[in-house]
């Protein structure tokens, strides 16, 4: 079975809180890699995201190392959209 990695950038507006996370990330600029698997039995190619890491710090801070940390999918999808509300 073949995956594939896609990468994104999102944006935070307001600080925010991923369960997990043992304190607030403040507003700005993530890279965010996306594990995706195809659909099978599909006429047409299709993926299914299976995992997702966030970088941290954001983008814009300087740090002299950077870390990746799993995050579900679901509690992005739903950090997002509290925060596109919020702005």
């Amino acid at each position: 079975m073949n995956s594939r990695t896609t990468q994104t950038i999102v944006r935070f507006s307001s600080p925010f809180l991923l369960p997990g996370f043992e304190a607030p990330q403040p507003a700005g600029d993530y890279r965010i890699d996306y594990d995706e698997e195809p659909l099978e039995g599909v006429f047409r190619l299709a993926w299914r995201r299976i995992a997702a890491f966030i970088y941290l710090p954001a983008i814009a801070i300087q740090a002299s190392a950077q870390k990746m940390v799993p995050i579900n999918i679901s509690d992005l999808d739903t950090i997002l959209e509290k925060d596109q509300q919020q702005s």
